[in-house]
Formats: structure tokens, C-alpha cells, sequence
């Protein structure tokens, strides 16, 4: 399907995949940093902001979701037709891709599906296969399966809000937050629960041999810190970096360190590719 997207910046091409009920412009913290450096596309993906599937019951993979963003990647002016490919594939072409939590998930299967397509990962709180953080972690999970099929979609973005950014100070990012997430339908977004509670690509893991970055933030509520590490183990060539004081939504909690350790990542990946 067509994703709304947009485009910033020029170089190397950058991919930012948002998380689950996000969309292109929970990055606003990061295009300008990043477009300096790279043309960085932000999209909403498949079942996301202005990219819903036209079905009143939508349903849709994990797998579909990349399909998509490929589909999108192999459509912009610069990238070379797929039935050019050779091997080794054009390495001044492939795409950094970068995902937080269900956009880390759509990033792992790009790069299983489409490896032609992808240069580098960074993967930001987020699993191969979804593992709450503990008992307190499933119990949250549990309250927002109560208040979908309960409450508003309003009252469910306000409690997703309230864990992403729990503290007084950080009042104007959990403002911004209910607002991005209230957009969604229940529809699509039970739609994205259901392909996250789908998916298991650990025993794939050793196919993507990549650069990979693995961040996880040290106080995130919503995915336990085994399953980032487990990524870190699971993928050949990556390393794993935890954020302090960061909550799941790193972009935004301490974007200064988050935005200095990809473009040092990037940075380190692009000066070893071949030229």
C-alpha cells in the first residue's frame, strides 16, 4: 500500500520507523540532527497516521508492514531498480534503517525480507519477540487491553502517555504523546497489537549480518531489558548500548544522548563500507 511520507535533508539514506500508534512526526527531535548528515525519511507505516489500509477491519503482518516500507524505498529517485542488484549488493545505496519498539520489529524483518535494501539497523527498545518488563511491565499491558476494549481512545492514550513519561518535569512530552496516539482508530491500532503478538523471529536472527546498534533505555516499563539483549546476542555484528535514566521512549527522554549515539554509529558504519 502507499505510505505517507516525507523527506529531509540530503546523503545517505536514512529510515526512521516509529512505534506502535506513532507516525512520521513523532521524530521531530531527530530530523534536524539527522538530516544534516543523511536524507532521513520519516513515513507512517501501514495501519498508522495517514497510512490506513482502506478495510474497515483491518488486519495486516509484521511482515507487510517491511513489504511496505521496501516498497517505498525501492520507489525514491536514487534507489536502483531491485533487478539491478548484484552481489555484493550497491553498497552506496542501501539504507541505514532506525526503529523504535514495533518499528524496530519492522526493521528486523526489512532487513530478513529485503537485505539488499538495508546497510545498517539501530534498534530502540524493541525484541524479536515481545517479552513484557516483568511482572509490573505485563500487569500495565493487562490495564491497556482493559481500556481498549473499555474506554476511548483518548483515555487509552493518556494511560500509554502516563508510562512513557511518568515524571512531573516531563509534562509537555506526555501532552505530545496523548496527542499523537489519540489519532489513531481502535481498528488499526488492535491491528498492530495483533502482528506484534504474532511475531517471533528469534530463531531468524542469525540471518541479518548488518552493522547493528541495540539501545534500550534503563527504566523502560514496557519491554524487559532481556529481549533487547537477547537481539544483541541473536544478531551476528551488534553491539548493545544502554541509555541511563531512559524510559521506553528514548527519542524523546534523552534525545541529546540518543541522537549522539546513532550518528556516532553511523558514522563508524559508513566509514567502514566499501566505496
Amino acid at each position: 500500500m502507499r505510505l505517507h511520507h516525507t523527506l529531509h535533508g540530503s546523503g545517505p539514506l536514512l529510515v526512521l520507523l516509529h512505534g506502535l500508534g506513532g507516525s512520521a512526526d513523532d521524530w521531530e527531535l531527530q530530523v534536524p540532527a539527522f538530516s544534516q548528515r543523511y536524507t532521513v525519511l520519516t513515513l507512517d507505516m501501514r495501519g498508522h497516521g495517514r497510512s490506513l489500509p482502506p478495510r474497515a477491519r483491518p488486519s495486516f503482518t509484521v511482515q507487510q508492514m517491511a513489504d511496505d516500507v521496501a516498497a517505498l524505498i525501492e520507489s525514491l529517485p536514487h534507489f536502483p531498480p531491485t533487478h539491478l542488484h548484484t552481489t555484493p549488493p550497491f553498497p552506496h545505496t542501501s539504507t541505514h534503517v532506525l526503529g523504535l519498539s514495533l518499528g524496530g520489529c519492522v526493521a528486523l524483518a526489512l532487513a530478513l525480507r529485503h537485505p539488499q535494501l538495508v546497510r545498517s539497523l539501530v534498534l530502540v527498545n524493541t525484541f524479536a519477540r515481545y517479552q513484557a518488563a516483568g511482572v509490573g511491565g505485563a500487569g500495565r499491558f493487562l490495564r491497556r487491553l482493559w481500556l481498549f476494549a473499555f474506554a476511548p481512545m483518548p483515555v487509552l492514550a493518556a494511560f500509554i502517555a502516563r508510562g512513557l513519561f511518568p515524571r512531573p518535569e516531563q509534562r509537555p512530552l506526555y501532552d505530545i504523546a496523548v496527542e499523537h496516539l489519540s489519532r489513531n482508530t481502535k481498528a488499526h491500532y488492535w491491528a498492530a497489537m495483533r502482528a506484534v503478538a504474532a511475531l517471533d523471529l528469534r530463531p531468524l536472527l542469525a540471518r541479518i549480518t548488518c552493522p547493528a546498534l541495540v539501545l534500550a533505555g534503563d527504566r523502560d516499563r514496557t519491554v524487559a531489558r532481556s529481549a533487547a539483549e537477547a537481539l544483541q546476542r541473536g544478531l551476528p555484528r551488534a553491539r548493545f548500548t544502554l541509555v541511563p535514566d531512559s524510559g521506553h521512549a528514548t527519542p524523546y527522554d534523552q534525545s541529546e544522548t540518543f541522537n549522539r549515539l546513532v550518528l556516532g554509529f553511523l558514522a563508524e558504519t559508513d566509514a567502514d563500507a566499501p566505496h
